[in-house]
Formats: C-alpha cells, sequence, structure tokens
C-alpha cells in the first residue's frame, strides 16, 4: 500500500476484543514505517479499554493515534489489501520475529518483555522446527 502511494492507514478494533503481542508488533512495524514515509500516519480507531492499556503499556501510544471507541461510523471507500496465499511456517515464523522486533524498536524496554519469544522463535526457524 506504501508503494501505492497511501500514507494515511486507519485500522478500526471495533470487533477486537483483545490484541496478542503479533498483531501489536505489525501495528507497530507499520508505524515506523510510516514513519520514514512523507506524510505517513497510522491511526487506530474504535479501541476498547483492554486494548488502550496493551499499546499503552508496550509504548505504541506513542507511535500513532489512538481513538477511543466510538461506535462505527461510515468509511469512505476502504482500500482493500489483495487476498495473498497462506504464509509458510517459515514465513509465519520470520513474521512474528519482524512484529516483535518492532516492538522492540518501538520502545526498548519491551526487550525484557519479549527476549524469550524472540529467543524461541529465531531458534525454532534455525533448528527448522518450522518447516
Amino acid at each position: 500500500m506504501l508503494n501505492r502511494g497511501y500514507r494515511v492507514f486507519v485500522i478500526d478494533l471495533a470487533d477486537c476484543p483483545v490484541m496478542d503481542s503479533t498483531f501489536m508488533g505489525t501495528l507497530a512495524g507499520i508505524a515506523l514505517r510510516l514513519r520514514e514515509a512523507e506524510g505517513g500516519v497510522l491511526r487506530v480507531r474504535n479501541v476498547n479499554e483492554r486494548n488502550y492499556d496493551l499499546l499503552r503499556n508496550l509504548g505504541l501510544d506513542n507511535l500513532f493515534q489512538i481513538e477511543a471507541y466510538e461506535g462505527r461510523e461510515a468509511v469512505s471507500e476502504p482500500a482493500m489489501l489483495p487476498n495473498r496465499p497462506a504464509l509458510s511456517k517459515t514465513e509465519h515464523a520470520e513474521c512474528m520475529i519482524e512484529a516483535h522486533e518492532a516492538l522492540v524498536d518501538a520502545d526498548p524496554e519491551n526487550l525484557a518483555r519479549f527476549k524469550d519469544v524472540l529467543e524461541y522463535l529465531r531458534h525454532d526457524l534455525r533448528t527448522g522446527a518450522t518447516k
């Protein structure tokens, strides 16, 4: 989407009761890439209290705009991502590593939280356990 010229991304979490660290790391990775793009902005809207606490505790509230839950509103012509084939186990592990590294990039204090997860994922990738 960045290559197509999009610079403002809006993620609506109205139907998202809870998030895991991989999803939050993916949001962090998007926000970090958008920071490098001229005029790039990530807005995360309709965030419930639990998800807001999760994002804030990882320091992600400094990376992107967070809007509290206000119910659904009409969005003009959302851009849809193309369907892609499912990731292989190796690609999935690489994606999880990248997401957790983005959390550490977003706030160095997150290294203590996710060091074991990163070591586990990297070990699995090296030993071929994900193939």
